[in-house]
């Protein structure tokens, strides 16, 4: 009976006016970029973007920091864009633009704010230090709403330079590099709030910067944050969802891999007593796998259906798609092991870090080596 009377009121229960509020900006959002782009996309964008409503909305309610994140990147989104006032020379011209908020710019910010997040969880582990551990989640979140509006704003400087090179930017490596940032850095947030940590963020936000490494390498050393028009493959509504779902998965991966060097490095004695207990680090690492293998699904069933579509089949043992699966068969062992068979420890730890390289491999690994039907995400 107590039991019963201690449980949760229903989700509408729990709502406040500002979840509410919420819920009805991102409709509007929503709608009014229907009502101004209408005639850029096609019935199944429009499906995609009427279905982001709920999705947002329901994100908001169950994770409250996402909604000031939300509508701090949508409003400065919509001043960046409009300094522009439909001319893209305005970048060089607009001083908040050439040094803040222009996609470049705002996503060197994220760059920056990255590398000093870093820096600042590290110190604050080191010394034992919760307000340089708050800083570094601070950081951490700055670093992330940059991001996003520098995608946001990349997404439109798009469309000035033409509509037929306009689109979603989710198309090459260095705004998927940007992207993996942002979502890898979102989903450990998420979970240092939930288990009531920061000392992980140290190893995780090293992953992070490592792909932030690539993005200035990729950036300076081969010019490619300049915007390309799609190649034929990518002209497809499938991009827009089978990209983000594959980079959860991904993100998940790679969280779960650095908690597993944070797990063996504790194990050992070292920084143990900075740390939290191994039982906080596995179930973190679990959570991390299960979340990121239920998107890499998704996304793995959803690039079958869209090579049915580009290539007349859902399956071609294409080198991207092999190693997919090898991927995909990874972590379903590594899951079955720790469900089933009950395995926790060191050797679960262990299997995550090495399934960082072998997703690494699958993510750009194929792209540098190995020749095939997604050749064009080649370096």
């Amino acid at each position: 009976m107590e039991l019963a009377l201690n449980q949760p009121a229903p989700l509408l229960k729990r709502l406040s006016w500002f979840d509410w509020l919420f819920a009805a900006i991102v409709a509007a959002g929503a709608l009014f970029a229907l009502s101004q782009y209408a005639d850029y996309i096609d019935i199944y964008e429009k499906a995609i973007l009427l279905a982001v409503i709920p999705s947002l909305a329901v994100a908001g309610w169950f994770w409250k920091p996402f909604r000031p994140l939300f509508l701090v990147v949508g409003a400065i989104s919509l001043f960046a864009i409009s300094q522009y006032s439909g001319n893209l020379a305005r970048m060089e011209e607009a001083f908040l633009l050439r040094f803040l908020i222009s996609s470049q710019a705002a996503i060197m910010w994220m760059c920056a704010l990255f590398g000093f997040a870093t820096l600042t969880y590290w110190a604050g582990l080191l010394a034992r230090s919760d307000f340089t551990l708050k800083t570094g989640s601070a950081l951490t979140w700055s670093a992330v709403t940059m991001g996003w509006i520098g995608l946001m704003v990349r997404w439109y400087e798009s469309y000035l330079i033409g509509a037929d090179v306009g689109h979603i930017p989710v198309s090459n490596l260095y705004e998927v590099f940007v992207l993996f940032s942002l979502i890898t850095a979102m989903m450990y947030l998420y979970y240092e709030a939930r288990c009531q940590t920061r000392q992980l963020g140290a190893f995780v936000l090293l992953v992070i910067s490592a792909a932030v490494g690539f993005i200035l390498w990729y950036t300076f050393d081969r010019g490619a944050h300049e915007i390309q028009p799609l190649v034929p493959a990518l002209k497809s509504w499938w991009m827009k969802i089978h990209v983000p779902a594959n980079f959860v998965g991904y993100g998940g991966f790679s969280i779960a891999a650095m908690l597993g060097v944070a797990y063996l490095l504790a194990s050992r004695g070292i920084l143990a007593s900075r740390l939290p207990k191994p039982e906080v680090i596995d179930d973190m690492m679990y959570k991390s796998i299960a979340i990121g293998f239920g998107f890499f699904t998704i996304a793995t069933i959803l690039g079958a259906m869209w090579a049915a579509e580009a290539w007349g089949g859902y399956w071609s043992w294409d080198p991207k798609e092999t190693w997919a699966l090898i991927v995909w068969l990874n972590y379903a062992a590594w899951l079955h092991i720790r469900l089933v068979k009950g395995l926790r420890g060191p050797l679960l730890a262990w299997w995550a870090v090495v399934g960082l390289f072998v997703t690494t491999f699958a993510f750009i690994g194929v792209n540098m080596f190995l020749s095939g039907l997604h050749s064009y995400g080649t370096l």
